[in-house]
C-alpha cells in the first residue's frame, strides 16, 4: 500500500536521519504489524508554508490513490505572522487535495496538530506565550477542518510542550525534534494510521 506524506520541516527531518523521520518510522511500525506499506512518499520543505506546499504539490504532480496520505503544515504561516483566515483557506484547499490522493476517502487521510517551537531553546528571548496562543488558533482551524472533512486527527503539540526545553528532545539547532520526538509521534499516529488502512481495506 502506498503511503504519501505532505508537510515541512517537521515531516522531512529537518537535522535527522532519513530513517528517523516521522513518516518513515510509523511506516516501520506498520510493518512490524504486518501491514505490508511501502516507505513514505515525501513531498516537504524545510520552512514552506501552506501555499509553498500547494505549489510544491503541483509541481511533483503525485498520481494516488494512496491508501495512507498525512498533512501537517502550518508552522511557519505562524513564524511569518501571516494571518490565521488565510491559513484556514490555504490549509482547507490543501486538505481536499489530500482526500483526492487517497481515492476521496477521507477516512484515510491523517491531520497532524503544529508543534509549539516556542517552548524549544530557540525561541529564547522571544514571546513563549504568544507563540502557544497563535499555534493553538492554527491548531483550532486545522482540527476543525479535518473533523468538517471527515480525516483523522493526532495531537502532536502536547508531546512537544511536555518535552519542553528538554535537549534530547531537539537536534543540535535547538529548533526541530530530534529522533527521539518523531518516534514518539510515530506512535501517536500508529492507532490511526491503522484505522485508516482497516478503512481502506473494508472499501
Amino acid at each position: 500500500m502506498r503511503f504519501l506524506a505532505l508537510g515541512d520541516s517537521y515531516t522531512i527531518g529537518e537535522g535527522v536521519d532519513e530513517a528517523d523521520r516521522w513518516p518513515v518510522r510509523l511506516a516501520g511500525l506498520l510493518r512490524e504489524r504486518g501491514i505490508a506499506i511501502d516507505e513514505p512518499e515525501i513531498i516537504a520543505r524545510t520552512g514552506w508554508t501552506t501555499d509553498e506546499l500547494s505549489a510544491a504539490i503541483d509541481e511533483a504532480n503525485p498520481r494516488g490513490p494512496y491508501a495512507l496520505v498525512t498533512l501537517l503544515i502550518g508552522v511557519n504561516n505562524q513564524y511569518r505572522g501571516r494571518d490565521a483566515e488565510e491559513y484556514r483557506a490555504q490549509f482547507t484547499d490543501l486538505l481536499r487535495r489530500a482526500v483526492g490522493f487517497a481515492g476521496g476517502d477521507a477516512r484515510r487521510v491523517i491531520v497532524l496538530s503544529i508543534p509549539d517551537w516556542g517552548v524549544t531553546p530557540f525561541a529564547e528571548g522571544r514571546d513563549r506565550a504568544r507563540i502557544a496562543a497563535e499555534i493553538d488558533v492554527y491548531n483550532a482551524i486545522n482540527r476543525d477542518e479535518a473533523a468538517r472533512a471527515g480525516a483523522r486527527y493526532v495531537d502532536v503539540t502536547a508531546q512537544t510542550r511536555s518535552a519542553g526545553a528538554d535537549p534530547a528532545f531537539v537536534v543540535g539547532d535547538g529548533l526541530h525534534p530530534s529522533a527521539l520526538s518523531y518516534a514518539e509521534w510515530a506512535r501517536l499516529a500508529l492507532p490511526e494510521a491503522e484505522q485508516a488502512l482497516a478503512a481502506t481495506q473494508k472499501h
